[in-house]
């Protein structure tokens, strides 16, 4: 039976927005548009809440946006759709979009506005009358306290990426919105994940909502092969080449834990001759634009980024993700993955682990219903010989212009007059890939490392099945010199981590914060700050809000005087 694939047309999609669409390249609709379009365009189903999970870069933006547009009323200047997405990057895009998709549609004029830029700019801009307004939370509420953004005439709000924007701590913000939309809005969710939290916000502001599956609730990417390596935590960088090199035309991006581990791996990589670029936090912005400008255009070979960093840089054909630390959290792991493997294609996400990681997978495993396939690293024979044909095919690919080469050829032939055609091909050999060969030929050796491995009597990390028992785990006694400690009631059952901690502390706390030692138990924390600050940080923690939980910080009883 043949399978008849549906138009946009079919849809419902009206002809200006098709003929947008068209010059755009859009041909049939994706799985995600297929399943959403004609439900937020029929009369009946058009008025109603709906929560959409599907992968990001399935073509989410079209599936909300071609509707709103579809739904507004050019004629009418005042605002009638709000879309809130969790980075800056992300609402540029989102708003780019739209624009491209109302081409033909008159009076249609889309506003972003967004942190870390002139607010004055964006004001001028809502003046001229804005019918869909793509924001970031904070500079949304920042418009609407100043009375520059009026929403009471919002008919439809969409959360783009809702679960990430709720990972980085927007809860407070989210609700604070939803008090200046009017009753009967329409609320479109969007999200790779149904977390608790998305659960809850959907309780919370959904009436009796409609929920549209693209694929597997909490799945990884269904184009997606996962594969790790372990190895000695000593070896993860010697790891990281190996596989790196055994595919010559990577294009991917290596997630990194924290902004100086970023830093490190990249510079090591650049430093060995690969085309690589760090992407974090202590990027200014033009950098961060640049850097992403860079990756997008293919100039870039692989991005070194933490998670905050590369929030809302979608590129559609990454071959790989590498996991150079694996993220403390599953969904994490799956928008990580979730990069690679789109629009049909296959893709790759590579994990790097050493044996305390190992139970990472196995949570990983359990939330996105695939195994990973255990890897063997490449053997140094393995990755010269793809390397060698790399080599080849490009020189077989190399296009020759022979009126602009010949002017050159005569003295070219006197050169090697006297070389025979072996001694050429060697040198060709070598020029193209002779660091391969010198790089390998006495390259460090990589253990390879199984469970079993490193078992120092009872009680070893192996004894324990590949990873410590948190549960059992001690605060470190004492403090370091002109610090104290500081309570907090979040801990590894509300999944915070150190990286976690780190990013709340950065988000609450003006300018840089020192931080000593971060002991996370199993429902509370510890951190270490100098003396001078502790009132300040915690001050500035008290009240914020950590995945819908209330933060309290005090002074840890033993520091109180």
């Amino acid at each position: 039976m043949q399978l008849i694939m549906k138009t946009f047309e079919e849809l419902g999609v009206c002809p200006e927005i098709c003929s947008a669409i068209g010059e755009l390249g859009f041909e049939q609709p994706m799985p995600v548009q297929e399943a959403v379009i004609p439900l937020l365009l029929s009369e009946e189903q058009g008025s109603k809440d709906y929560i959409a999970l599907a992968q990001t870069g399935t073509g989410k933006t079209a599936a909300f946006g071609l509707p709103l547009l579809q739904m507004i009323d050019p004629k009418d200047r005042t605002t009638q759709a709000v879309v809130l997405s969790p980075t800056r990057e992300l609402c540029l895009q989102i708003a780019d979009d739209l624009r491209d998709f109302s081409k033909f549609i008159k009076g249609v004029n889309v506003v972003a506005v967004y942190g870390g830029t002139s607010i004055s700019e964006q004001i001028r801009s809502l003046r001229h009358g804005a019918q869909i307004i793509v924001a970031t939370p904070g500079r949304l509420i920042d418009l609407i306290e100043r009375g520059k953004a009026h929403l009471d005439m919002v008919g439809h709000i969409v959360l783009d990426e809702a679960d990430e924007m709720l990972n980085m701590g927007f809860t407070e913000s989210i609700n604070r919105i939803f008090e200046s939309l009017p009753e009967g809005r329409q609320v479109l969710l969007f999200s790779a994940t149904m977390s608790k939290e998305v659960e809850q916000v959907a309780k919370r502001y959904l009436g009796d909502y409609r929920e549209v599956v693209v694929g597997s609730r909490n799945e990884g990417a269904e184009h997606v092969n996962h594969i790790y390596y372990m190895v000695n935590a000593k070896d993860k960088y010697l790891a990281l080449k190996r596989v790196v090199d055994y595919f010559p035309r990577i294009y991917g991006i290596i997630f990194c834990r924290t902004k100086v581990e970023t830093q490190e791996v990249a510079d090591k990589l650049i430093k060995d001759g690969y085309n690589a670029e760090a992407l974090h936090g202590d990027l200014s912005q033009q950098q961060r634009d640049l850097t992403m400008h860079k990756f997008r255009q293919h100039l870039t070979q692989l991005l070194v980024a933490t998670d905050v960093a590369a929030r809302g840089l979608d590129v559609d054909d990454l071959t790989h993700v590498i996991n150079y630390s694996m993220p403390d959290d599953t969904e994490s792991y799956t928008h990580r993955s979730g990069r690679t493997g789109r629009a049909g294609k296959k893709g790759t996400s590579i994990a790097i682990i050493h044996q305390r990681e190992h139970h990472k997978i196995r949570q990983v495993e359990k939330t996105i219903g695939k195994q990973f396939v255990v890897g063997k690293l490449p053997t140094p024979e393995e990755i010269c010989t793809k390397q060698l044909f790399r080599a080849i095919d490009e020189i077989e690919k190399t296009d020759i212009v022979d009126e602009q080469i010949e002017p050159f050829m005569k003295e070219v032939r006197r050169h090697f007059e006297f070389v025979d055609k072996e001694e050429i091909l060697k040198k060709v050999v070598a020029r193209e890939f002779g660091h391969f060969l010198k790089y390998y030929a006495n390259a460090p050796k990589i253990e390879e490392v199984t469970l079993k491995t490193k078992k120092k009597g009872k009680g070893s990390v192996a004894d324990r099945g590949g990873h410590p028992d948190w549960s059992q785990k001690k605060p470190r006694e004492g403090v370091q010199k002109g610090y104290v400690k500081l309570y907090v009631n979040l801990g590894r059952q509300d999944r915070f981590f150190p990286g976690e901690a780190m990013q709340l502390i950065n988000r609450c706390v003006t300018g840089r914060q020192k931080v000593g030692h971060i002991d996370i138990m199993p429902q509370f924390t510890l951190i270490e700050v100098p003396k001078r600050d502790a009132r300040v940080v915690m001050a500035s923690l008290s009240g914020a809000y950590y995945r819908n939980k209330r933060v309290v910080c005090r002074l840890d009883k033993k520091d109180k005087k």
